[in-house]
């Protein structure tokens, strides 16, 4: 077998086995946010601070969600980590967006944080902050949903069918759920550039 066919045949039991209960339940949550005027702040670092980006503007776009993300203001975040440090950057950051309770925190991570080895520090600490403000807590996390997980209100957490690749299919899954989100009818209030093309 190649390793490409190995991988695809793992994406595949992965979305065989990810739980679309709580996706759904995590179209609820978001809609609920929206219909209260809340607003949603996107956390992720490497890869998921990219896609905390990418999904800010799909949410905003096109599910009419308030949306932020730390990492899209580069002069600030820098400044935060230079004079805060790195642990207390994203914490500084909300906690200057006035996070509150009709607010809500959506993360992406890998492993969703670990207070108790030092992983990811930065999310942890923005996380208590969010929930010290009342704020919601969501993420799309995978191996155990770490810290993220035992926080949020609900999390996707994307199964592990191969330790070796744990990253890649995260982060893979993350974009596949944050876009079936905007497209979900309890979501979606506009339509992409494409899809509102006529053929």
């Amino acid at each position: 077998m190649t390793f490409t066919r190995r991988f695809l045949d793992e994406v595949k039991a992965i979305a065989e086995r990810i739980d679309p209960a709580a996706i759904e339940r995590l179209a609820e949550f978001l809609a609920d946010v929206r219909a209260r005027g809340g607003r949603l702040f996107c956390l992720g670092v490497g890869g998921g601070a990219a896609y905390a980006s990418h999904a800010v503007s799909d949410f905003r776009t096109l599910a009419g969600i308030e949306a932020y993300a730390p990492t899209d203001n580069a002069s600030e975040i820098t400044a935060r980590t230079n004079d805060e440090g790195w642990e207390a950057s994203y914490a500084g950051w909300l906690r200057a967006s006035r996070i509150g309770p009709r607010d809500a925190v959506l993360v992406f991570s890998v492993g969703g944080g670990d207070p108790e080895r030092g992983v990811s520090a930065n999310l942890v600490r923005a996380l208590e902050l969010a929930r010290a403000a009342g704020a919601g807590i969501c993420g799309v996390v995978g191996r155990d949903g770490g810290y993220t997980s035992r926080v949020a209100t609900v999390s996707v957490i994307v199964p592990t069918v191969n330790p070796a690749a744990v990253t890649a299919h995260t982060e893979a899954f993350q974009a596949v759920v944050w876009h079936l989100l905007v497209s979900h009818p309890r979501l979606r209030q506009s339509a992409g550039r494409w899809e509102s093309l006529t053929t």
